[in-house]
C-alpha cells in the first residue's frame, strides 16, 4: 500500500465513534482569511514531498540528538520524580514507551510528558534562534502518539518526519512574528508557550486533522501554555518541555473529538488577546499552503540547528570556549595543569541575562545557567563536561576559588541573543600579564555545526550510559533511514 493510501485510511480509527460536536466544526469551519486558519490548512494540507533533501538530514540530526539526551535524561533525579508521579497517580494503560525503562509503558500523554522532561533535565537539547528548545517539545509527542496507534496504522517514517518538522516549523514561525522573541526571554520561557503550539501542530498533522480541527488545536493548546522564567535553574524547568509535549498532544486529541476554541487565537485584533498576549509586539503573517503555490520553504532550510557539547543552557558555550582557549596558555605557563595561585583576577563580558548570572551555583540546575560556574569549570579543565555538574567537581576547593575572584561586565555591543552574542574571558595573572580568550561562534552552533560524526559520537555517549552499544548503533540505523521505512515502527522498538 503507498504511503498515500495509509495515510488515507489512518483517519478511519479516529473518526469512528468520536462525539457529534466533530460534524458541527466541519459544518462551520473557521473563517478562510485569518492568521489562525492559515496556520490550520498549512497543517491540514502539508505534505512528505514538501521535506527537501536539506529539511530531511537536519531534522534527523534533530532526533537523533533528541533521542540520546532523552535516554541520558533518564537517569536523571527530576526525571525519576516525574516517572514516578505518573506510576503513582495515575493508571499505567501500557500504550506508549517511556525512555531508557524497558517494560514500563504509560498512557500516550504520560509518556510524552515524562520523556519531554528526560529531553531537557540536563539542558543538553538542541536551542533555535529565536531563542527555544524545538525537539523537546515535539518529539516525545509524535513518538507516543505513533505508539498509540493501531500496529498496521502506523505512520510511515517520512509521515514521522513530515510531523515533526511541521512541529518545528509552526514553532519557529510564531517566534518570528515577533522581536521581543529573538532575546533571551526575562518573562516565561519560551518552549513552554511555542513548543505546545508546536506539539498541538505535530499530533494535528500526525492524526490527519481538517483544517479547521488543526486551527482549533492550535487554539486549544494557547490556552495551556505558558511557564514563569523563575522556575529556570530549577528542578521545575524541566517539567515546562514535558508539559509543552503533553499538552499539545492533548490539545490536538481534544481537537479531533471536536472541542472548538477561538478562531482568531494567532491574530492580531483589537480587543482580542490571542498569542498576543504572550508576546506585546506580535505581528503575525498569514502562512501558505504548499497547496497555493506548489512549495513550502521551511525555516530549517534557512537555518540550521544548535546542538551542544555539553549540558547547560547555550549561554554557557560561547563563555566555556573562551575560558578554555584561556586555559591552553595558562597550561603552558605552568606545570601541566592549572592552579588558582596563578590567577589574581577573572573578567567575564557576557550579555545582561540575570537568570544566567549566578555568581555561586547551588546546585546543578544552577551550575547549567551560571556563566561564572562555566567559565571556571573550563579555566580549570579545559572543557566542560556532563561530569562537570556532579556533586563532586561542583564542590571542588579550586573551583570554588576561582569563582570568588570572577567579575561580570555588560558590554552595550553585546546584546542578549544567540545570533548576535559572544563570550570573552580575561585572565589577570599573579605576575601582573594578561591572557584573553574570546567566542563569536562555538562549536555546535547553526554557524559553525557539529559534523555527523561529532553528533554521533554525542549520540554514542549519551544513548551508552543506558543502552548496549548494539541498540546504540541500531537506533543510528533507524535514524538515518528513517525517511524510507514504510513505517516507524522499528523507530518505537528501540527507545527503552
Amino acid at each position: 500500500m503507498s504511503s498515500v493510501l495509509q495515510k488515507a485510511a489512518r483517519p478511519m480509527w479516529i473518526i469512528r465513534g468520536l462525539h457529534k460536536s466533530t460534524v458541527e466544526v466541519l459544518k462551520h469551519p473557521a473563517p478562510e482569511d485569518t492568521v489562525t486558519a492559515s496556520f490550520g490548512k498549512f497543517i491540514s494540507e502539508v505534505k512528505p514531498q514538501h521535506l527537501s533533501s536539506v529539511v530531511l538530514s537536519r531534522s534527523k540530526r534533530m532526533v537523533l540528538d533528541s533521542i540520546g539526551v532523552g535516554l541520558l535524561g533518564s537517569t536523571t533525579e527530576v526525571f525519576q520524580l516525574a516517572l514516578h508521579h505518573c506510576q503513582l497517580v495515575y493508571a499505567n494503560h501500557d500504550v506508549s514507551s517511556v525512555y531508557g525503562r524497558r517494560g514500563t509503558k504509560l498512557s500516550p500523554t504520560l509518556a510524552a510528558f515524562v520523556n519531554g522532561v528526560a529531553t531537557h533535565s540536563m539542558d543538553f537539547d538542541d536551542t533555535w534562534h529565536p531563542a527555544t528548545h524545538p525537539s523537546g517539545a515535539v518529539l516525545p509527542a509524535v513518538l507516543a502518539l505513533s505508539e498509540m496507534m493501531p500496529a498496521n496504522s502506523k505512520p510511515s517514517g517520512l509521515d514521522f518526519l513530515l510531523a515533526f518538522n511541521v512541529g518545528v516549523e509552526i514553532q519557529g514561525r510564531l517566534m518570528r512574528f515577533s522581536n521581543e522573541a529573538h532575546n533571551i526571554p526575562k518573562r516565561f520561557h519560551p518552549p513552554s508557550v511555542v513548543g505546545t503550539m508546536g506539539s498541538a501542530a505535530a499530533c494535528a498533522c500526525l492524526l490527519l486533522l481538517n483544517p479547521s480541527q488543526c486551527s482549533h488545536a492550535l487554539a486549544i493548546a494557547a490556552s495551556l501554555s505558558g511557564a514563569p522564567m523563575a522556575n529556570a535553574a530549577t528542578q521545575s524547568k524541566p517539567i515546562h518541555i514535558g508539559n509543552a509535549s503533553r499538552l499539545g498532544m492533548e490539545a490536538a486529541l481534544l481537537a479531533s473529538q471536536g472541542l472548538e476554541a477561538s478562531q482568531l487565537v494567532l491574530d492580531a485584533v483589537e480587543g482580542v488577546a490571542g498569542f498576543n498576549a504572550f508576546y506585546k509586539d506580535y505581528a503575525p503573517q498569514h502562512l501558505e499552503s504548499p497547496s497555493d503555490n506548489g512549495g513550502h520553504e521551511f525555516l530549517l532550510e534557512e537555518q540550521d540547528m544548535a546542538f551542544k557539547r555539553f549540558p547547560a543552557h547555550l549561554g554557557m558555550h560561547w563563555v566555556a570556549d573562551a575560558a578554555a582557549s584561556v586555559h591552553k596558555h595558562l597550561v603552558g605557563l605552568g606545570p601541566g595543569t592549572v592552579s588558582p595561585s596563578q590567577i589574581q583576577d577573572i573578567l567575564l563580558r557576557v550579555p545582561l541575562s540575570k537568570y544566567i548570572d549566578r555568581p555561586f551555583p547551588e546546585s546543578d540546575h544552577q551550575a547549567r545557567h551560571s556563566f561564572q560556574f562555566n567559565a571556571c569549570s573550563a579555566l580549570l579543565d579545559g572543557e566542560v563536561a556532563v561530569e562537570s555538574f556532579t556533586p563532586t567537581a561542583m564542590t571542588r576547593p579550586e573551583l570554588l576559588q576561582l569563582l570568588g575572584r570572577v567579575r561580570v561586565e555588560h558590554p552595550h555591543d553585546n546584546p542578549a541573543n544567540f545570533n548576535q552574542m559572544y563570550g570573552e574571558v580575561q585572565v589577570a595573572l599573579v605576575g601582573g600579564d594578561i591572557l584573553k580568550g574570546r567566542c563569536d561562534s562555538f562549536y555546535g552552533h547553526w554557524r559553525k555545526p557539529l559534523t555527523q560524526e561529532s553528533l554521533r559520537k554525542k549520540f554514542r555517549n549519551n544513548a551508552g550510559a543506558v543502552l548496549p552499544s548494539d541498540r546504540v548503533e541500531r537506533l543510528i540505523e533507524i535514524v538515518d533511514e528513517l525517511d524510507t521505512n514504510r513505517d516507524c515502527s522499528p523507530l518505537l522498538s528501540q527507545l527503552q
